[in-house]
């Protein structure tokens, strides 16, 4: 069974508490329409697509991908997450469309033979891996020739923004460093400037940006999250313009390989 490398921080024995403090939400449902609206175009390709799914957790997003016919190769390192996938697959009748595979992403090319893939999901990965910038070199490898990576990262811009506008002051002084760490709660955001040059080094093409939770996470009055479906088309309608494509909590960056 593949260990967890160190420094790296796997989900194990939570998947349900995973599910239900982010899918069951309004984040995660923002999430999940923003990514379905930014690849819609790859979700209806009628010849069925190749696509690899990078730290996947129960697989919530990729059952877009199923259930329109395509092959997806669903990987985590958890084994009790990709059980719970399995069974969340075929209780959907989705089951035909996946292949499953417990692995940190490490040793993917490994324990995959190498195979490529028209398109690779990586979804709030990176943020939890203890070297970021390799991953980026290991998602390459992954991609086929002219392949899509679709590779979502929490922002530490964003972190930042939201923590002033809170009043957090010393909390980013001390450069978002906290004694007492959350486990759902990613601790090494990253800097969309040091992750557009680990792309550009590997030679990879940012071609969309979209901000993803441009406005939720910086409401004043919580009580204004739960006037979802406006907020909702408020952060579809500018989530892909300047400057609110770069203060979203995430940043979702549709890639393209050579």
């Amino acid at each position: 069974m593949s260990k967890t490398p160190k420094g790296d921080q796997s989900f194990a024995g939570i998947g349900k508490k995973f599910s239900r403090n982010i899918y069951d939400t309004g984040k995660g449902k923002i999430r999940l329409a923003v990514l379905e609206r930014d690849l819609a175009d790859l979700i209806n390709r009628t010849e069925p697509l190749s696509i690899l799914d990078v730290g996947a957790g129960l697989g919530q997003f990729s059952e877009r991908f199923a259930a329109a016919g395509h092959q997806v190769t669903h990987t985590d390192i958890a084994a009790d997450m990709v059980a719970a996938a399995r069974a969340r697959h075929q209780e959907r009748q989705l089951g035909q469309h996946y292949q499953y595979c417990v692995a940190p992403l490490q040793d993917l090319p490994q324990q995959l033979q190498h195979q490529q893939y028209d398109l690779v999901l990586c979804h709030a990965v990176l943020e939890w891996l203890a070297d970021p910038e390799a991953a980026i070199r290991l998602l390459k490898g992954l991609l086929k020739p002219e392949g899509t990576l679709s590779l979502m990262f929490y922002n530490r811009d964003a972190k930042i923004l939201a923590n002033v506008i809170f009043g957090n002051f010393d909390y980013v002084d001390a450069e978002l460093e906290v004694k007492k760490t959350v486990r759902l709660s990613p601790q090494s955001p990253l800097s969309p400037v040091d992750v557009a040059r680990w792309l550009q080094e590997s030679r990879l093409e940012v071609c969309s940006r979209t901000g993803v939770r441009c406005f939720h996470d910086y409401l004043r009055n919580r009580e204004d999250q739960q006037r979802f479906d406006q907020l909702l088309a408020l952060e579809l309608k500018y989530n892909q313009q300047s400057p609110f494509n770069q203060i979203g909590r995430y940043l979702h960056w549709r890639i393209q390989h050579g």
